[in-house]
């Protein structure tokens, strides 16, 4: 049985344990989940103490309802236990924004897709944003060719995951992380280069 409070409260809220299954009768699950049978209440009540352990309702809809002899605190445990581990699966991708005019100084939009280009190296997901203002909005065509720079610029690392489109007076696209980016290694290009200088002074010597 489980006589702590908190307990009790959770099982009032999620399920009915022990005294305050109102059924009559039940079909018993035994706690090596084993079909008991149809029994009174009280006779499911009377082996749960037997066994020191609870009397839960799994099926209340069922008629009978379904109850099952479990430690319920152990129950409550491994419940959260899962839920936890399910939250901690579920990896969460940060998205960023970057903003553009139509046809943005070309200076200005490098520093905009150096940022692009940092958020995705570390994993997250990057929107680009032209905004229009009076009648550039009668130019779309000029926003759609400012994002088909910036995907290029960023093609070797990322992937369109959402092309362009119209969202009010904006045009949105957004870019993914198309995996890990591969960092060339100093110490092997430091290697390269004094093995190129070494074959280049065997050659001077031999000639």
């Amino acid at each position: 049985m489980n006589p702590n409070p908190r307990t009790s409260h959770i099982a009032a809220k999620d399920h009915r344990i022990n005294e305050q299954i109102r059924a009559r009768e039940v079909r018993l699950i035994g706690a090596d989940r084993q079909h008991i049978g149809i029994v009174t209440v009280q006779e499911a009540l009377r082996l749960a103490r037997e066994a020191q352990l609870d009397l839960v309702e799994i099926s209340p809809q069922a008629e009978p309802p379904v109850v099952q002899i479990m430690d319920f605190g152990k129950f409550l445990y491994e419940q959260h236990k899962k839920e936890r581990e399910a939250k901690k699966a579920q990896k969460v991708i940060e998205v960023k924004e970057i903003q553009l005019r139509p046809k943005t100084d070309p200076h200005h939009r490098g520093f905009k897709v150096r940022d692009a280009r940092r958020w995705l190296e570390e994993g997250m997901k990057v929107k680009v944003r032209i905004r229009f203002r009076g009648r550039e909005i009668a130019y779309p065509h000029l926003a759609r060719e400012d994002l088909d720079d910036v995907a290029k610029e960023l093609a070797d690392i990322a992937i369109i995951e959402q092309a362009p489109n119209m969202e009010g007076r904006t045009m949105l696209m957004v870019l993914a992380p198309a995996g890990k980016p591969k960092k060339s290694s100093g110490k092997k290009e430091q290697q390269g280069a004094q093995d190129q200088d070494s074959q280049s002074d065997q050659q001077a010597v031999s000639s």
